[in-house]
């Protein structure tokens, strides 16, 4: 699966447009972590604890999002974009959305 955030695949043209795929997961801060992260801040420098928690999400966010787009029969999804909102205090929400297409060679 080819996943871009171009309309366009070099090389490729897209022969069918399959509409919307999606995917979310929606994560919670762990308590333990956030007290490593809150004496981070005293210090200063990256809360690996979030960076970790964040890059699994987007990557939960992006299976998800192909397994719509497999649903779908694509091959490819252009226009691919991410957004996140806080749920409540503590948990956030990560948003995958792309067009979902079937692509060929040129």
């Amino acid at each position: 699966m080819i996943i871009v955030t171009s309309e366009t695949i070099a090389n490729h043209r897209i022969v069918k447009t399959l509409g919307l795929a999606r995917g979310n997961t929606v994560r919670a801060r762990h308590v333990g972590k956030d007290i490593l992260a809150g004496l981070r801040t005293i210090v200063g420098g990256e809360i690996h604890e979030y960076t970790k928690l964040m890059a699994e999400s987007r990557e939960h966010t992006l299976d998800r999002m192909v397994a719509d787009a497999e649903r779908l029969g694509a091959n490819a999804v252009v226009t691919t974009r991410f957004t996140t909102s806080v749920i409540l205090g503590g948990a956030a929400e990560l948003l995958a959305v792309g067009t979902a297409v079937v692509i060929e060679p040129e």
